[in-house]
């Protein structure tokens, strides 16, 4: 590779991770926007918006601009995992969600910081997977920054906390469940195709949950929409971004590493805390940082003792 061309590729590489750094914490922190300083308080609601961009967009960039090879279900039984898989995936969503209107972004960082353990954990317990001692070793830090940021949290929250420990462990247990439901490799799907089928059996999993724990979502959007100009704007803006957010994440994969993906995530949680505390001016105490930098040091500590025994 020339040197010209060496160049390009980091270029087009630094520009990716930028663009997967911007729609990740951007729809994060409108998440926080809309929930919270909007008054528009239905998550669910929120969630399946987020799912419908993800079908539509998903379609057109399978089929239409050829982004990834299309992939077929192959089977009923494939068919089956893969709505099983949605159905984690919306509750993981929806709690995440759920969990922003009652808690700052940045605490809510930090519990999600805590993916790794219940990974770990539901490893354990689905498919007896074990690590070695030294790699369970740097989970301690990991769930004992979030207790100690807990404490330290001035607008702690047990309804909101609650919602984010189990919005967190979904998404743990949807990516064991994924490398197990989908291990056949003839049955494998890359993550743009998964989202293409998982996004629309969403949709119709959140749609009648919209209807009967949201039912006034309609009259209450129209109301807002006419004091907040920009309301529904923002609400599209914030579905596209979600698209946005997955399929960059495919393409930093691709382009990258994993392991690189690992690495860029803890830094973007780091600098989404930052980004949040600064734009809505959260009350922070040296408590509360001090447990989420012993998180995220516990995390990369485990990414790399993972990599280390593998």
């Amino acid at each position: 590779m020339s040197a010209a061309q060496s160049e390009k590729q980091t270029l087009f590489i630094a520009s990716l991770i930028i663009f997967w750094y911007s729609s990740n914490i951007g729809v994060l922190l409108l998440n926080k926007l809309l929930l919270s300083n909007y008054g528009f308080s239905f998550p669910i609601f929120l969630t399946m918006c987020h799912m419908s961009a993800c079908a539509i967009l998903s379609y057109v960039s399978i089929i239409f601009l050829k982004i990834v090879p299309f992939q077929r279900i192959k089977s009923r039984s494939q068919f089956f995992r893969i709505a099983t898989l949605s159905i984690v995936f919306c509750g993981s969503v929806v709690g995440g969600n759920i969990s922003l209107r009652y808690l700052a972004v940045s605490f809510n960082q930090a519990v999600g910081a805590t993916t790794p353990f219940f990974t770990a954990l539901f490893a354990y317990l689905i498919t007896h997977k074990r690590e070695s001692w030294i790699t369970y070793g740097c989970l301690v830090p990991v769930v004992g920054g979030v207790v100690i940021a807990s404490g330290g949290e001035p607008s702690f929250h047990l309804y909101g906390f609650i919602m984010c420990i189990s919005a967190t462990a979904a998404r743990a247990f949807k990516s064991v469940l994924q490398g197990v439901l989908l291990s056949n490799e003839g049955e494998k799907l890359n993550s743009m195709n998964l989202l293409l089928y998982m996004s629309p059996i969403a949709v119709l999993v959140l749609l009648p949950a919209t209807l009967v724990m949201e039912p006034n979502v309609i009259d209450v959007t129209i109301t807002l929409a006419a004091t907040h100009r920009y309301l529904v704007l923002l609400v599209l803006i914030n579905s596209a971004m979600a698209y946005a957010a997955n399929l960059l994440n495919f393409l930093v994969t691709k382009h990258t590493s994993a392991l690189t993906l690992q690495v860029l995530g803890n830094a973007k949680g780091a600098v989404a805390v930052v980004i949040s505390i600064l734009l809505f001016r959260n009350p922070v105490t040296f408590i509360g940082i001090a447990g989420y930098a012993m998180t995220v040091m516990g995390v990369v500590a485990y990414g790399e003792s993972k990599r280390r025994h593998k």
